[in-house]
């Protein structure tokens, strides 16, 4: 078993399955039972009436707050979606403007292309957009105060690290 990080975690990250990390948990209320006191009759004009349990409004009160609890910060996704369009976008631009280039380079002689040239060209430029789609989420800093560095080598290493030792946890158990 790997030790513990000395990183603290992450506010979106998952908790490991094995115990070790998991946040303390929250202690439940007791359920009360459904009386006359406890449960609101709500009625409509022409319609039965009905019986909402007030325990209902606070368990989607509380799903509400875990998702928002588990879910990426803003400056994070911004974050993220920057370098996708850096790493992602640029290649695949490069990839739509090389048939125009080679078009026109055909059309007017200026030189001689191969159609085979054209397609591997453009499809290694494709090929780099989905490559750079991963490499954006990954290189970009998960903590959302720091931002991290240009090209994001370090937090890649990181965060790859992350993804991988999360895989591993969910095969095990």
């Amino acid at each position: 078993m790997a030790p513990e990080s000395p990183r603290k975690r992450l506010p979106f990250e998952p908790v490991g399955s094995k115990g070790a990390g998991k946040a303390p948990a929250k202690p439940k209320a007791a359920a009360k039972p459904a009386s006359a006191k406890g449960a609101s009759k709500v009625a409509t004009s022409g319609q039965k009436t009905s019986t909402v349990k007030p325990s209902a409004a606070k368990q989607t009160s509380a799903a509400k707050s875990a998702a928002r609890a588990t879910a990426i910060p803003e400056a994070v996704s911004n974050r993220m979606l920057r370098r996708m369009f850096a790493f992602s976008g640029l290649p695949t631009v490069t990839g739509i403007l090389t048939f125009f280039v080679s078009y026109y380079l055909v059309v007017n002689q200026v030189v001689e292309l191969p159609p085979y040239f054209v397609l591997l060209v453009t499809l290694g430029c494709f090929g780099l957009g989905v490559v750079g789609l991963t490499y954006g989420v990954l290189s970009a800093s998960w903590d959302e105060d720091r931002p991290g560095t240009l090209f994001g080598l370090d937090e890649f290493q990181v965060n790859f690290g992350r993804m991988t030792s999360a895989w591993g946890s969910k095969s095990e158990g």
